[in-house]
C-alpha cells in the first residue's frame, strides 16, 4: 500500500508543479504584450501597503482573537516605527526603531 501512496503523492506534486509553472509563465511565453488597464495599474500600487497592513495590524492590535485593552509594547513599537517611517522614509530604519522600542519593553518589562 505504501508504494501506491508514494506514487500518488509524487503524481500530485508533479501535477501541482506543472500547473504552477504553466500559469505563472503564461505572460512570459506570450508573443504580444498584455497591457493592464489603468485602473488595475493604479490598484496594484496599493497592494504592498494593503498586504503589510493585513499582516501587521492584527498582530499589533489583537491578542488571541480579541482586541487589546490599554497600552502594550507592540503599540509603542508600532507608533515608533510609523513615526520613523514618516520622518526617514526608510523601511530598514522603521524595522530597527520599531523593534528597538518593542524588545526592551517586551523582554525587559514583560509587556
Amino acid at each position: 500500500m505504501s508504494g501506491t501512496s508514494d506514487l500518488w503523492t509524487l503524481a500530485v506534486i508533479v501535477g501541482l508543479a506543472a500547473v504552477t509553472v504553466i500559469t505563472r509563465s503564461f505572460f512570459f511565453i506570450s508573443s504580444r504584450p498584455w497591457p493592464l488597464p489603468r485602473w488595475a495599474e493604479r490598484g496594484l500600487q496599493y497592494a504592498p501597503i494593503a498586504a503589510l497592513a493585513a499582516v501587521v495590524l492584527p498582530e499589533v492590535m489583537m491578542t488571541q482573537g480579541q482586541l487589546i485593552h490599554g497600552w502594550d509594547a507592540r503599540v509603542f513599537g508600532a507608533i515608533a516605527g510609523a513615526a520613523t517611517f514618516y520622518v526617514r522614509r526608510s523601511v530598514l530604519a522603521t524595522i530597527v526603531v520599531g523593534m528597538g522600542v518593542y524588545l526592551p519593553l517586551h523582554l525587559g518589562l514583560g509587556w
